[in-house]
């Protein structure tokens, strides 16, 4: 972390010098083509405003910070964005925002609160923002305006204060009052009752007021007081009544809109001084002819022309020939929308032959009748008609004689079954024509016959299957012709002929099986977009005869997008051959198996790929699948399985800006491959399966050091085996270590061992065991004991001894150290081991309780592991210790060869000389016996400390006896 800040304070300082193009962001993106100027946070789980705004760049402009749990807004939140103009945090949780959060954001122009549960604001929490212009409130729970509130903001344009609970009209006039720039105010859905006040006035700035969806039952204003309004908006104040207006100046008001009030328009008309042509009269009741034809004789009392009559909203369910003829004359446009009409009878109920615009929308039609008869009635000023939103289900023909220089005709939404082959007959000026979203089936060759200047055709979502030969022959001016959302199969031969100018083609959602032949000729020098996605195109080898495309030398935008019911599958080399224009192809969500290495040659001029969940499984690209597309700018191959992201393969994209890689399945990403891009500036990695391993210690640096590419999210990004360790800072140290030279290390040492470890066995194997128990001994209270117990010997010698010469000790050694005459104490196995005890403890608490040890050596006592540990316990004493404890005695001859094996007794018999006893095979037995118990008597008698030192004194379990007693020689006698 500590790097990390380091790293944003350079590229800060950098900041001044060179422009920074990107870099990672905890919770934010910054768009990818805003060059570090405008960040998106949404959809953040992150409750803290500093942890979203902290490592953003003092280059931000414009910030947006939306959906978040974020219900606090603390003091000196944006400092380090001093360059801020635009600040967006709606839809978020905020319900408290600190007196001095915007501090210092003295460039800020917008700011937008909205969507929040803010219910009380400090007077001086927008004393910063100098020059502010556009200020936002909607939809929280304000119920109360301190005066001062906007004092600071003395350039704000527009303010919203809409879907609040702001009850006090006075409050609000009064805070506003000073704004001399203020030009739009909205208070719709509040709770205002009257726009009473004091002696403040409204700007004169202030043309813009909305006031809709409050509970006003009087407007109880000075008459002057709303004079410079423009725009006013009173609508759904059901308790609002016409007498509120009286004496009220809106001699200024160009729209006034007085929707579900109760004003009566009538006498709304005989009390305002406002235009008439200036009021919007929908939804104000005028639902009958007799309504209709006062409404109408009192407003051509007012105004002679009119130029737009609003009349949508207010229930008119019949028109006769005679309703409307009473009213003004209308210049501009009519709007009959949303009202319960269900037959038009070919606009005579007009007599309106001036009208430019019909609008009858949300209506309940249910057909439009022919228009050629004797009485009917021409506009031919009329040049726009909508019929959207009816339930029309039949069109017969001349339907629209009456008009015939409309120029657009929306018939969309409807349920529009038949559409008669003479319908359209005579809109020879027809330029737009929506016909989208009915149940036509089929289309004729003389359908649009007479449309010959039609340039936009909409048949999207209608049930066609079949494209007739001659169907759009004579629209040789069409440019966009929509036919997605059909069930159209194939075109008859000549189903496309005529179409000399279409540029835009929508076929996607349809069930085409094969990309038709014709297309290449039809459109060779004109198309530049054609949509086939969600059809049922597909192929059985890469290899095709003829490219379907390799006229289309102008399209720039195909789409091939979700084929259905399995996608593409098999992509053929030649397919894209000669689109060298194209910009933007799609081929996301196809289950292509190979992507062939020349597929995308021809794409010279590609500037977008997308190629998102558009093949099986794991995907191996081949090196050169991408090697003509050096134009692209924005590449996207999200979930394609893509193993390894290569330098072979991506080395091309020297333009590319934007890469996203998401949900793939490759473990690293090789850093020469990113740094083959040189333009990047965008890299998307979620959800990749990236491994904290040394593969990816370079990728890590890369991501933390580079300061143009923006790697989105990059503090989020997971270890794959364990989503609690983050990518950016696992640790890589081990990665530095030389593994050679760890290994040659590593090697030597297990190969050393494994050589000195057998030496050791064999020639220290009883002094580690030893040292072992002893130094378990050491860390209890047995060494302390023992020692103890040393001082005061409980025996003379301990015995050690094989089982097998258990009967020479019993009948030999026993009576002759302990009976006759000698008073030496012995301690022997069976005889006095403490029970239950181990038997090294006990073999260790008899070596040292006792002043010397006999060992009775014999070929099974060399043998005996036991006897093996006595003795290299008492040898431990003698050359370690220096106590002359050890005494040997043999009971048979042992040759040399036979004591090679045992070094530690032969290092003792090298020091000191052993006693043999003279067995019965000796000449002499009886004399030679009697001075071997005297020799070990003797023996048994000398002290424990050895001739060397300093002082004779005896020691540890030294006798009273003289040193007469002692033996003088170092040697004892060896007995032959």
């Amino acid at each position: 972390m500590a790097s990390l800040t380091q790293l944003l304070s350079v590229t800060v300082v950098l900041g001044a010098f060179k422009l920074i193009s990107g870099y990672s962001f905890k919770n934010c993106i910054a768009d990818a083509y805003s060059k570090g100027k405008s960040f998106t946070c949404i959809h953040r789980k992150q409750s803290n405003m500093s942890a979203i705004v902290n490592d953003l760049p003092h280059s931000a402009i414009n910030l947006t910070i939306s959906i978040n749990p974020l219900s606090h807004i603390p003091n000196n939140s944006f400092v380090n964005l001093p360059n801020l103009q635009h600040l967006k945090i709606d839809h978020n949780h905020l319900m408290d925002i600190n007196e001095h959060a915007f501090d210092k954001l003295y460039q800020l122009k917008s700011l937008n609160l909205s969507f929040n549960y803010i219910s009380k604001l400090s007077p001086s929490v927008f004393n910063d923002l100098h020059n502010l212009t556009f200020l936002s409130l909607t939809n929280n729970t304000i119920k109360q305006l301190h005066r001062d509130i906007f004092f600071s903001v003395v350039n704000l344009e527009t303010l919203l204060l809409r879907q609040n609970f702001l009850s006090h009209f006075s409050e609000i006039a009064e805070s506003v009052s000073h704004l001399r720039n203020l030009k739009t105010l909205d208070l719709c859905f509040n709770n205002l009752t009257s726009l009473s006040h004091s002696n403040v006035s409204l700007p004169k700035s202030l043309t813009i007021l909305y006031l809709c969806r409050n509970n006003l039952f009087t407007l109880g204003c000075k008459p002057s007081f709303l004079r410079f309004i423009q725009i006013l908006d009173l609508s759904y104040n059901s308790r609002l009544p016409a007498m509120a207006f009286e004496g009220v100046d809106l001699g200024q008001t160009n729209y006034l809109r007085l929707r579900s009030t109760g004003v009566k328009i009538a006498e709304f008309l005989n009390i305002s001084n406002i235009n008439a042509n200036h009021v919007d009269f929908s939804g104000t009741g005028l639902k009958d002819d007799n309504l209709l034809a006062e409404f109408c004789t009192m407003l051509k009392a007012k105004v002679k022309r009119i130029k737009n009559l609003d009349l949508g909203n207010n229930r008119i369910r019949n028109l006769t020939k005679y309703t409307l003829f009473r009213c003004p004359d209308i210049t501009g446009a009519l709007d009959l929308s949303r009202n319960e009409l269900k037959n038009t009878r070919c606009l005579n109920f007009l007599r309106q032959t001036n009208i430019r615009s019909f609008n009858a929308e949300h209506n309940h039609l249910t057909s439009l009748q022919g228009c050629k008869t004797r009485n009917m009635v021409s506009f031919f000023k009329l040049k726009e008609m909508s019929y959207r939103y009816n339930r029309i289900l039949s069109v017969n023909s001349y339907a629209f004689y009456h008009t015939p220089n409309i120029t657009e005709l929306k018939l969309n939404i409807n349920t529009i079954a038949f559409l008669h082959r003479k319908a359209l007959k005579g809109l020879k000026k027809l330029e737009t024509l929506r016909l989208d979203n009915n149940l036509l089936t089929d289309l004729f060759n003389d359908t649009f016959e007479d449309n010959v200047n039609l340039k936009i055709l909409n048949l999207r979502n209608n049930r066609i299957s079949v494209i007739f030969n001659g169907t759009f022959l004579r629209l040789t001016k069409l440019t966009t012709l929509d036919l997605g959302g059909n069930k159209i199969t194939h075109f008859e031969p000549s189903g496309l002929d005529g179409l000399k100018r279409l540029s835009k083609f929508y076929l996607d959602g349809n069930n085409l099986k094969q990309i038709e032949s014709s297309l290449s000729h039809v459109f060779q020098d004109t198309l530049t977009v054609l949509d086939l996605a969600g059809n049922q195109i597909r192929f059985l080898s890469e290899n095709i005869k003829s490219p379907p495309f390799v006229n289309l030398s102008k399209l720039s935008d195909l789409k091939l997008d979700a084929q259905r019911p399995f996608g593409l599958t098999v992509l053929p080399r030649t397919l894209f051959r000669g689109l060298r224009s194209l910009k933007s192809l799609y081929l996301t969500n196809n289950y292509i198996n190979h992507l062939p290495p020349d597929a995308f040659d021809d794409l010279t001029g590609l500037h977008f790929l997308t190629l998102d969940n558009c093949c099986v499984g794991v995907i191996d690209l081949q090196p050169g699948v991408f090697k003509n597309l050096r134009n692209v700018t924005k590449l996207i191959v999200e979930n394609m399985g893509i193993q390894n992201f290569s330098k072979e393969i991506f080395e091309n994209f020297t333009r590319l800006h934007t890469l996203q890689l998401n949900r793939n399945v490759m473990q690293s990403i090789n850093v020469d491959a990113l740094e083959s891009l040189p333009k990047l500036q965008y890299l998307d990695v979620r959800n990749i399966p990236l491994s904290c391993t040394c593969l990816n210690q370079g990728l890590q640096d890369w991501t933390l050091k580079n300061v143009n590419v923006q790697v989105v999210y990059l503090y989020n990004l997971s270890c794959q085996n364990d989503e609690n360790y983050k990518f950016y800072n696992f640790d890589t140290k081990v990665c530095y270590i030389d593994l050679g030279e760890s290994l040659f290390f590593s090697t030597a040492a297990v190969i050393f061992l494994f050589t000195v470890i057998p030496i050791l066995y064999v020639k220290l194997y009883w002094k580690m065991k030893y040292s072992y128990y002893v130094f378990r001994s050491w860390f209890g209270e047995q060494w302390r004991r023992l020692k103890e117990e040393e001082e005061n010997c409980k025996f003379d010698a301990f015995i050690s001894y094989n089982s097998s010469d258990e009967q020479w000790v019993m009948d030999q050694l026993l009576p002759n150290l302990e009976g006759n005459g000698s008073s030496f104490k012995l301690c022997l196995h069976h005889r006095d081991f403490e029970p239950g005890r181990y038997i090294v403890d006990n073999i260790v608490s008899a070596v040292y309780s006792s002043r010397k040890t006999i060992c009775v050596v014999s070929r099974n006592f060399l043998q005996s592991e036991w006897c093996s540990l006595e003795i290299q316990l008492a040898s431990y004493r003698l050359f370690d210790e220096h106590r002359d404890v050890l005494l040997l005695v043999f009971l048979e001859p042992i040759s040399e060869r036979q004591m090679s094996s045992y070094h530690r007794m032969r290092k003792v018999m090298l020091k000191k000389t052993y006693l043999q006893w003279p067995g019965s095979d000796c000449d002499d037995p009886e004399p030679a016996q009697d001075l071997f118990w005297n020799k070990l008597r003797r023996a048994m008698r000398t002290g424990s400390r050895v001739k060397t030192e300093e002082s004779d004194k005896s020691e540890g379990c030294v006798t009273d006896e003289s040193k007469d007693n002692e033996i003088s020689d170092e040697n004892y006698y060896l007995l032959p």
